[in-house]
């Protein structure tokens, strides 16, 4: 039995990782700002993990085995939880994401379109942190995703006080009701409803990776394996749009309808 803190953990696959890390006897901690209760019989911290003090006053004297970090988006939170952690915890997992290797979104290496850049390209030791940028405003943040988690593992992965290691999620899937993205709803929706799916001339494909899946990769991070450093978890296999629309498509029984749209519009 270890000690776990899970921080976010309240909905999708971090909700299923609770479960999963419960049902294995860790002695469990759920930290977030109260939107729902874990399961019963895990203790539930309620705050504000930007608030530095009051994260501090919550967590008292509690020390883990593992931390799981479900919800770090910038550098200025993964910095916060790197002066509060250090000491607390031997070992601190980030839920991150493969949009790290995207060269629309930083300056990466040029590759073939349809690619991601190498991994060896997206080093959290060396990866510039820009503390100064406004990560705090919700707007920049929805438009810095990609960039965020980098510079997010940058910062734990220099922190010292902890062995610091990431999951590089592909595009999550699965899930039904516990689905809250909406991403595999827009199609089946539409499809199921005979309209339009929007779709580029050469639409690029990508990874994706079950909702359980990924709580399983999760839970081997954490309780399973002592690697350090970045992994990438993906189901097996790459699909564009028209496959992920054919693949719905058979399962609703019903053709799905194309409407085209120009490079670079959203599709």
């Amino acid at each position: 039995m270890q000690r776990i803190l899970v921080i976010g953990g309240s909905r999708y696959f971090g909700k299923l990782l609770v479960e999963r890390l419960q049902a294995e006897g860790h002695q469990l901690t759920v930290m977030n700002r109260g939107s729902s209760r874990p399961p019963a019989g895990v203790e539930h911290l309620i705050v504000d993990r930007d608030d530095e003090e009051a994260l501090v006053a919550a967590l008292g004297s509690r020390t883990f085995d593992v931390v799981v970090d479900q919800v770090c988006y910038t550098p200025v939170q993964a910095a916060i939880a790197a002066k509060v952690f250090a000491g607390r915890t031997r070992r601190y997992v980030m839920t991150s994401t493969i949009e790290v290797y995207d060269p629309g979104t930083a300056a990466l290496p040029a590759v073939p379109p349809g690619h991601g850049a190498p991994e060896e390209t997206v080093d959290p030791a060396a990866w510039l942190v820009a503390m100064d940028l406004p990560w705090r405003e919700a707007a920049y943040l929805a438009g810095h995703y990609a960039e965020g988690k980098r510079q997010a593992e940058a910062v734990l992965a220099r922190a010292g006080g902890f062995t610091f290691a990431c999951v590089r999620s592909a595009h999550v899937l699965g899930g039904g009701v516990r689905e809250f993205t909406g991403r595999l709803a827009h199609y089946t929706e539409r499809i199921r409803r005979g309209e339009a799916v929007e779709v580029h001339e050469d639409p690029l494909p990508t990874v994706f990776i079950h909702h359980a899946e990924l709580a399983a990769v999760l839970l081997w991070a954490a309780t399973g394996s002592d690697f350090a450093g970045p992994v990438n978890a993906c189901s097996d296999g790459l699909l564009d749009v028209r496959d992920l629309a054919a693949t719905v498509a058979a399962a609703v029984g019903r053709e799905p309808v194309y409407r085209m749209v120009a490079a670079g519009a959203p599709a």
